[in-house]
């Protein structure tokens, strides 16, 4: 039997999203036995070791198979079956969870195989932030020690780079009702509960809603899921965050078999990824926020002029940080590998048929990256949009939160600036380059441990000052006090260090002190 035969035995492709009373009893009973015998992320991870994690990172088994060994202890036995989806006895099976295998098998999660139970849905343990144990339901990852197959068309991906990403790029600040949009099988959601008072997610594949249904019940976590298409299920409610990893691969337009959809929408090019924006910013509340992991279209036209069109002139502060630009060949090669239809017959037919759709609409790269918006009133809007490929310190959504606080105050009126006090950030280092025995350095470079891990190159004078930034005196006077042991015009000076202040009070170099 192949994969989409046991996938579509689950029995889960109606529209309900709420377990029923049994599947309900049963996850409870399932929770409560992970517990006891510690099916938890630092348990597995524990057993199977560094290699075992970077194998199954890799989609190979073997490394955590031989960890394991001859064991059949329960934790053992549940790693084999869920994680490693080999086959086990029925005896350790029954160890592991004992009375809930014919629950397990009415409720499709497992079936009998001719050398005892494999499992047919996924069950694997996550961790947030609150540092309390949680499992996350999914399907079966595709592909483990072979070559991805073609996938079903309502295929539920579990957790994996992209859910991870945003779940690092996620401010996480207490607020009163948070939005997972798209919300697959409730990764986000789980992590949203964490600080949010009130939990809705969305989805259009009636499919993801139940596992994310299952996922919420085995983790006691309210979560409101609604069924429909982006922000229909919730048109006239406003929210005060809303995260989303929506399906921005920008394939041909499909339907029915050929679209997959936990990652293509039926938009072209990425209007998806821009109606999430716009649609997002209608519905936040006044400071609300919007974090968007996606796909965007490079064409001829410079892409952050472009992407800058997707937000309103006044209103909104927003931060657009391309992480990755691929040009269309690298970009159509992953989606068809992601997709199983490498070696297929008709692998080089669809390559063809990305590229003519590509060649349509225009576009010669795609720009893959981060998205944050923040609903800031009635002041001109403040849009960002930079390249970068760098190394950043995850989680990272402290500094983008950090960053909307901030670049609001760095387009303060200028003698408001130099009035205010500021600190330097206490997590930025100072670092010297020069040859050695040389007097001075050659270089001197101001660099933050956190978040984007950012850097600027200083000068005298800006050293200088950055450097006598403790908040206890007014920028303007530090500037003045400069100038002056520099001899320089302290009117001047303020004139040519003023934009560079302005970067780094947005990008979080200085900061005002804590009263």
């Amino acid at each position: 039997m192949d994969e989409d035969d046991n996938c579509s035995r689950t029995g889960l492709a109606s529209g309900v999203t709420t377990p029923d009373p049994d599947t309900r009893t049963l996850l409870t009973a399932l929770r409560r036995r992970f517990l006891d015998v510690d099916y938890t992320v630092d348990a597995v991870l524990d057993r199977i070791g560094e290699s075992g994690q970077d194998g199954l990172g890799r989609n190979q088994t073997t490394p955590a198979t031989r960890a394991l060994g001859e064991a059949t202890d329960p934790l053992a036995t549940l790693i084999r079956l869920f994680l490693l989806q080999r086959s086990v006895d029925i005896e350790p099976l029954q160890h592991a969870l004992p009375e809930l295998l014919t629950p397990l098998l009415d409720a499709e999660i497992v079936e009998l195989v001719e050398h005892g139970v494999r499992a047919l849905i996924d069950i694997r343990p996550y961790a947030t932030e609150d540092a309390l144990p949680k499992w996350i339901v999914s399907d079966l990852t595709p592909g483990l020690d072979s070559p991805p197959p073609p996938m079903r068309p309502d295929y539920v991906l579990g957790v994996s780079p992209a859910s991870t990403t945003l779940a690092q790029l996620t401010i996480r600040r207490p607020v009163g009702r948070a939005l997972d949009l798209g919300a697959g099988c409730g990764v986000q959601s789980v992590h949203l509960a964490d600080h949010a008072e009130q939990v809705v997610a969305t989805d259009l594949n009636q499919r993801a809603l139940r596992l994310a249904a299952w996922t919420a019940e085995l983790n006691q976590t309210p979560v409101e899921l609604l069924a429909g298409d982006l922000y229909a299920p919730v048109a006239e409610q406003s929210f005060d965050l809303i995260v989303s990893n929506p399906p921005y691969v920008m394939s041909p337009p499909a339907t029915g078999a050929e679209r997959l959809t936990y990652r293509e929408g039926a938009r072209r090019g990425d209007e998806l990824v821009r109606e999430v924006v716009t649609g997002g910013i209608e519905r936040l509340t006044e400071g609300g926020t919007l974090q968007v992991l996606g796909n965007w279209a490079i064409t001829d036209e410079d892409w952050g002029a472009r992407i800058r069109t997707w937000f309103p002139e006044t209103g909104v502060q927003a931060l657009v940080l391309e992480r990755e630009h691929l040009d269309v060949f690298s970009y159509i090669e992953i989606w068809l590998t992601d997709a199983g239809l490498v070696g297929t017959p008709d692998y080089l037919e669809q390559y063809d048929r990305w590229l003519d759709y590509f060649d349509e609409l225009g576009i010669r790269g795609v720009g893959m990256g981060w998205i944050t918006v923040r609903k800031s009133g009635d002041a001109p809007s403040i849009i960002r949009t930079e390249s970068w490929p760098h190394a950043v310190a995850q989680p990272v959504g402290d500094a983008l939160g950090d960053w909307l606080d901030a670049v609001g105050d760095s387009t303060m009126a200028a003698e408001q600036l130099w009035a205010t006090n500021w600190r330097l950030d206490r997590r930025v280092d100072a670092e010297t380059i020069g040859r050695p025995g040389a007097e001075d350095p050659e270089h001197v470079v101001y660099r933050q441990r956190t978040g984007l891990l950012r850097a600027v190159e200083v000068d005298t004078a800006l050293g200088g000052v950055l450097g006598a930034c403790d908040g206890d005196l007014p920028l303007g006077v530090i500037v003045d006090a400069v100038g002056q042991l520099l001899e320089v015009d302290p009117a001047g000076l303020r004139t040519d260090l003023l934009p560079r202040l302005r970067e780094l009070i947005a990008d979080g170099f200085l900061r005002r002190p804590r009263r």
